[in-house]
């Protein structure tokens, strides 16, 4: 091979090396835009048979959830992961539901009683419960974070609704996922809801509720708090329900 051609191979190379690159910071700055930017409307309830995913991002508002040594509020990080979560789905032509897209609690949402003084938190899990039910054939999935005393734990774990066996399936293929895909070393296994995770106790829909890692981990937290990590995640918990035969579910 003559030193022009070898010149030509290697000019090509970089020039794809570098529309690569090119390519992958414009996907990525398209989706933080979109993620960040995009406006989103209660849409109007559309009762059919085509499945809609509603994504609940847990707590809100008054309610912070877990906190981390750092300050990091686990309401945060579970709507920063929902938005991006629903508009995996969306840009795979699915119909989406956020429960919310802002930084509230939901207990007057369909506006019922004149004072919630004293009731804000048990308005807020039941109005979640009504908006899923909403919907013809809703799919719920819980985003949420776990903390706990020892910081050694780690790792995202999977609840599951034993309302209805489709639920225990996804989140079979979520945990499995996580686990080949992302988490080699991690051990967790699903677990069925208690009376004590109350959506999932009163939907009987396919659902689930998803303890995305430990904020008491340091380096996880690190992680979480990372949005090329949140990105991953979603595309877990995305690809994972969608091969489960999601089309099906009932």
């Amino acid at each position: 091979m003559n030193k022009q051609k070898s010149y030509g191979y290697i000019l090509t190379y970089i020039l794809l090396v570098i529309l690569i690159v090119l390519s992958t910071l414009l996907f990525s700055t398209v989706f933080n835009r979109l993620i960040s930017d995009k406006e989103r409307s209660t849409p109007t309830v559309n009762k059919n048979d085509k499945i809609t995913y509603v994504i609940d991002a847990g707590h809100g508002g008054e309610d912070g959830g877990a906190i981390a040594d750092d300050g990091t509020m686990e309401k945060e990080l579970n709507l920063e992961i929902s938005k991006a979560l629903s508009l995996i789905f969306e840009l795979n032509g699915n119909d989406v539901r956020m429960t919310r897209d802002t930084d509230t609690l939901l207990y007057d949402h369909y506006g019922d009683l004149d004072s919630y003084k004293g009731k804000k938190k048990i308005y807020d899990l039941k109005n979640r419960v009504r908006i899923v039910k909403e919907y013809e054939s809703p799919v719920f999935i819980s985003i949420h974070m776990n903390k706990f005393s020892d910081k050694k734990y780690s790792g995202l774990q999977v609840y599951y609704s034993k309302n209805n066996e489709n639920s225990r399936l996804l989140a079979e293929n979520v945990q499995k996922n996580c686990i080949t895909y992302m988490q080699n070393d991690n051990k967790r296994a699903i677990k069925a809801s208690t009376d004590s995770i109350y959506v999932l106790t009163n939907l009987s829909c396919p659902a689930l509720l998803i303890e995305c890692g430990f904020l008491s981990n340091d380096k996880e937290l690190e992680s979480l708090k990372s949005p090329d990590y949140q990105k991953s995640i979603c595309l877990i918990i995305a690809t994972s329900v969608l091969s489960g035969n999601v089309d099906k579910l009932s």
